[in-house]
């Protein structure tokens, strides 16, 4: 009896002890199944709420359909600039130049002289000496002096003077060298504004002169000056007279006659590409008096009388001396 009653008694406990169990862990589960029953719930609603947001949403404003604009003009299309050239990187050319001497001696033995030019292309960009790539024009122009033009005419068959045209300013000496005609070197109006070629040597007439005579009897005088000039020797041009002897080296020679006038000249050199002035260059050459002939200049300048005097007391001397040895000749 008491072993079934013990027995009983664990048969009891042991069902006991799974009601327990049961009661224990089914709560959690139940917990569990409505934690997750709320969250899939907040889900759908949160899902619903953003659906009826979407269909309470108004619909997108349509902007009102505007006129087509009419056509203006065509735009300008950009034209894409042409390759520069390597030779456009360099630094502008320059001329630089120089004379064999820069003073000349006028003595009583002075016959004529001879000047060198000399000069050279800085950053020059001639491939050849015989290229012709460049043009240089060499001109040397002598101290501006007064002077008078007369015009004769025949006049009962004699010749006399009947007109004059005064200068104030008149180039005592002009020489102008070239490469090549200097017509071809550049544009009229560049020769004329530089005074370069005999055609275009500043001759500045005076105020009377300009205001009595028209503009054609001015360009005669002018024209007439020059060319007497020219056939004394005084004005030159040489078409040939620059040679270059390297790719940026040159030389001309200028001569100098023996009755050129004493005074400063400026030798000016032109370097000239595709008819356009590059660059310019001025020097001075002294062309002066020495010996005798300084001393007799400075006694006819500073004493005019006593020269004159000094000048006829020396003509009669000599004529009586030439007199007394022909006279010995003849006896």
């Amino acid at each position: 009896m008491p072993s079934r009653l013990w027995r009983f008694l664990v048969c009891l406990g042991l069902a006991a002890g799974l009601v327990a169990g049961a009661a224990v862990v089914a709560p959690r589960f139940v917990l569990h199944d409505r934690a997750e029953a709320r969250i899939a719930g907040q889900g759908q609603k949160r899902k619903e709420g953003q659906g009826r947001r979407k269909d309470q949403q108004p619909a997108p404003k349509t902007a009102p359909a505007t006129p087509a604009e009419p056509p203006g003009p065509p735009r300008p299309v950009a034209v894409p600039e042409p390759p520069k050239s390597p030779l456009d990187s360099l630094p502008p050319e320059k001329v630089e130049a120089d004379v064999s001497t820069r003073s000349i001696a006028v003595t009583s033995g002075f016959t004529g002289t001879e000047i060198i030019v000399f000069g050279s292309v800085d950053n020059s960009r001639q491939p050849s000496a015989e290229s012709g790539y460049y043009d240089v024009a060499v001109v040397v122009e002598g101290t501006p002096e007064p002077l008078v033009a007369r015009k004769k005419s025949n006049v009962g068959g004699l010749w006399i003077n009947t007109a004059a045209a005064s200068f104030d300013s008149v180039p005592s000496y002009y020489a102008v060298t070239s490469t090549r005609p200097i017509e071809e070197v550049a544009d009229a109006s560049i020769l004329e504004d530089n005074a370069i070629g005999l055609d275009n040597v500043r001759l500045r007439p005076s105020a009377a002169t300009s205001g009595s005579l028209s503009a054609a009897e001015l360009t005669d005088y002018e024209s007439a000056v020059v060319r007497l000039k020219k056939e004394d020797e005084l004005y030159l041009r040489d078409d040939y007279g620059v040679a270059f002897i390297g790719r940026s080296l040159f030389r001309s020679s200028i001569e100098l006659p023996a009755h050129v006038p004493v005074g400063p000249l400026t030798a000016s050199v032109y370097l000239f590409r595709d008819g356009a002035l590059l660059s310019k260059f001025s020097t001075r050459v002294r062309l002066e008096r020495e010996g005798v002939e300084l001393l007799l200049y400075r006694f006819s300048v500073r004493q005019p009388f006593l020269y004159g005097l000094f000048a006829v007391v020396v003509a009669v001397g000599a004529g009586l001396l030439g007199s007394m040895s022909f006279r010995r000749l003849s006896q």
